[in-house]
């Protein structure tokens, strides 16, 4: 018997919700631990709202870019951010070609909950200093959504 695929945005069930259910307290509670909420106010701050590892490793300079990648993959697994990729044929050497951004189901609760309000984390993404390397895959082209 061929197990069954996850949902599109990512989002894998819990043993206690239906296939394809968005489980609301799981992504509620691996969206609270202290470094993944960081990252996540990068995601929602971010000038595009779907940042790279490399820019998610500069705004959280004490995780490495495994542990960010870690934490991505949590996020992942409970339906909170879903994974756009270039296109290998597109992709441009020496910049990244993936990248984050929340899913519709999560930006919904955390609206209904109050968390992660995108005006003020634009603002406070805004206002770190960035380097030229930085603020160049800032700016880069980012797949469609």
């Amino acid at each position: 018997m061929k197990p069954e695929s996850p949902p599109a945005d990512g989002a894998h069930p819990s043993p206690n919700t239906s296939p394809g259910a968005f489980d609301a307290w799981r992504a509620l509670q691996k969206a609270t631990d202290q470094k993944r909420a960081d990252i996540l106010a990068d995601i929602v701050g971010h000038p595009s709202g779907m940042p790279t590892v490399e820019e998610l490793d500069y705004m959280n300079p004490p995780l490495s870019e495994d542990a960010i990648r870690r934490h991505l993959h949590t996020l992942l697994d409970v339906g909170v951010v879903r994974e756009h990729e270039i296109d290998p044929g597109n992709r441009l050497r020496d910049y990244p070609y993936k990248f984050y951004e929340l899913t519709e189901a999560a930006r919904d609760l955390f609206d209904r909950n109050g968390l992660f309000p995108e005006d003020a984390w634009r603002r406070q993404y805004e206002s770190v200093e960035k380097t030229d390397r930085i603020r160049e895959v800032e700016s880069m082209p980012r797949p469609e959504a």
